[in-house]
């Protein structure tokens, strides 16, 4: 479990089930809703990059798919 205020050890792919590291952001929002100034952000896996891309696409939601940039060590 995650503690509030806390950064969780690594970061984990939004595909339901997937417990695997994830490796990009997946960027997008929805434009019936919400305008260009609020963006939500999915991480995935290698192997599910291109599932949630397609999924979000599909609906027609803009979507941009980033590098996970890794975190600086403190």
């Amino acid at each position: 479990m995650i503690g509030l205020g806390t950064e969780p050890d690594r970061h984990t792919c939004s595909r339901a089930g997937c417990r695997a590291e994830a490796s990009s952001r997946v960027e997008w929002r929805n434009p019936r809703i919400h305008g260009p100034e609020r963006t939500k952000v999915w991480l995935a896996c290698d192997e599910h990059v291109g599932y949630l891309r397609d999924f979000l696409g599909a609906r027609d939601f803009p979507v941009t798919v980033r590098p996970l940039e890794p975190r600086a060590s403190s």
